[in-house]
Formats: structure tokens, C-alpha cells, sequence
């Protein structure tokens, strides 16, 4: 965590216009600023960017494993210690070429929950992992994204009790569900959306045709979810790491 020493603030709030979330306050009485502990989501900018006049800002220790981890989810130059990855610690499916976490009949699931200036609780991430669970979603395991860490089932989604009241800026729901299961996560997702406090982005990770078409988009326009009109493709230029892969393909 961060705090503001108070005998160094001089409450001329140029802190609070940096932060993501708004977790930085203003005391009128004492005309210092300070932080709320249960609103600040350790993103560490306010302290890596030297924001502070009178360099009133110091770091604290991040007592328990879960302030840990809402720190490495919010600091987008923060390396993950199991994935080795920068930036909320997943390269969700971008090297599915290589690594062919997505294999044909299947559909990959990949949902970006908070965002900065609104963050998120994980009592609501949670709900978007159990939606996705029980609809048909296989969530991702630990070696590949660092949420499945906090669920001791996942086939439920459920996370550890003790990590619900955490906030951070951002953390990507991870999985796959088979092509004919899509329609019934999407149905769970669009109920889910009006259930929670934060917001989240859905990416679907799908194999194209020569004419970049995929049937299951059809599903898309049966639920009136808009078409999706921007993407990020891949040619399938990598070379594969896996005999299985290979077989496969």
C-alpha cells in the first residue's frame, strides 16, 4: 500500500488527480490529503511517477496475499511470479498459435473486468466466474492466469472467502466453452452484467475460415449482441511447442 506522511503534505491535492480510482481524499479540517485503504487498489502510480511536490507519499507493506496480489493486477509494469507476465500477469490466447490453448470446436473466453477510474471488488469478479462456470466455461488454470490461484474449485469459479472485499483496477476471467455452449454463456453474462458493481469487456477467441467467418457469430445476433468490428488476428505463423499440438493440427 501507499500513504500520505502528514507532516509532509501541504493539501495542495495534486495527488488526487493522478489517481485511477479516486481513493485519494481531502480533509478539510487539517487541509491534508489521504488515502482510503479499502478504495486505493495499490496501481503504485501516484508513488512510481514521483507525483508528489513534497514527496509525501511513501510506501507501506502489503501485509497480506491478497493486497499482493491487487498490486500486481494493478500495476501494469508489475511481473507476475507464477506466469512471468507484465500487466496483469496473462497473455490471455495472443500466442494460441504456439501454444493452442483454443483447439477447433472450441471458443475461447476472455473477459476484462474494471477498468481504471471504476476498478473492481472481487465479490463481483466472482460472480462473473461462477456465471461463466456454470454455463459451460472450462476457467483457465493457475499456470496460465493468475485469478485461477483464488479458486480452490474451478469448476465453480468460486474465490477464496477471504479475497471478496479485495479492490483492484483490473483482472482478466479466463477460459473455454465448447462452440454449442456459447450461446448459454453469453445468455449468463448478459444477466450477470446487471448483477455487479464495475464493468468488464468480452473477448471471444474463435478460428476463422478463409473468408474470416465462424458460425458461432451467428449466436451473437440471435442474443442482439452487436457484431464485433475490430480484432486482434492471428495467422497462425507460430511454430507449435507441443507434439500434441501437432498431431492435432
Amino acid at each position: 500500500m501507499v500513504q500520505i506522511l502528514k507532516d509532509k503534505c501541504v493539501g495542495c491535492k495534486t495527488c488526487q488527480k493522478f489517481c485511477s480510482v479516486d481513493a485519494i481524499k481531502y480533509d478539510a479540517a487539517s487541509k491534508k490529503c489521504y488515502i482510503k485503504p479499502n478504495e486505493c487498489v495499490d496501481c503504485y502510480v501516484c508513488l512510481r511517477k514521483h507525483i508528489c511536490p513534497r514527496d509525501a507519499i511513501a510506501p507501506t507493506e502489503l501485509d497480506t496475499f491478497y493486497k499482493q496480489f491487487a498490486h500486481v493486477m494493478s500495476d501494469p509494469v508489475e511481473n507476475h511470479g507464477v506466469t512471468g507476465v507484465t500487466g496483469r500477469g496473462t497473455e490471455e490466447v495472443k500466442t494460441n498459435d504456439v501454444s493452442g490453448r483454443v483447439r477447433k470446436g472450441r471458443v475461447g473466453i476472455c473477459i476484462d473486468v474494471g477498468r481504471p477510474g471504476v476498478g473492481a471488488h472481487m465479490y463481483d469478479v466472482e460472480k462473473i466466474a461462477m456465471a461463466c462456470a456454470s454455463s459451460g466455461v472450462i476457467l483457465e488454470n493457475k499456470d496460465h492466469t493468475p485469478l485461477a490461484a483464488l479458486m480452490p474449485d474451478l469448476t465453480t469459479g468460486k474465490l477464496a472467502p477471504a479475497c471478496l472485499n479485495t479492490r483492484l483496477l483490473s483482472v482478466i476471467v479466463e477460459g473455454n466453452c465448447a462452440d454449442e455452449d456459447l450461446p448459454n454463456v453469453l445468455e449468463a453474462l448478459q444477466k450477470v452484467s446487471k448483477e455487479i458493481e464495475t464493468v468488464f469487456s468480452l473477448g471471444l477467441i474463435m478460428r476463422v475460415d478463409e473468408e474470416g467467418n465462424n458460425p458461432c457469430l451467428k449466436c451473437l445476433d440471435e442474443l442482439g449482441i452487436p457484431q464485433p468490428y475490430r480484432g486482434k488476428v492471428n495467422v497462425g505463423l507460430g511454430r507449435p511447442l507441443a507434439e500434441p499440438f501437432i498431431q492435432k493440427f
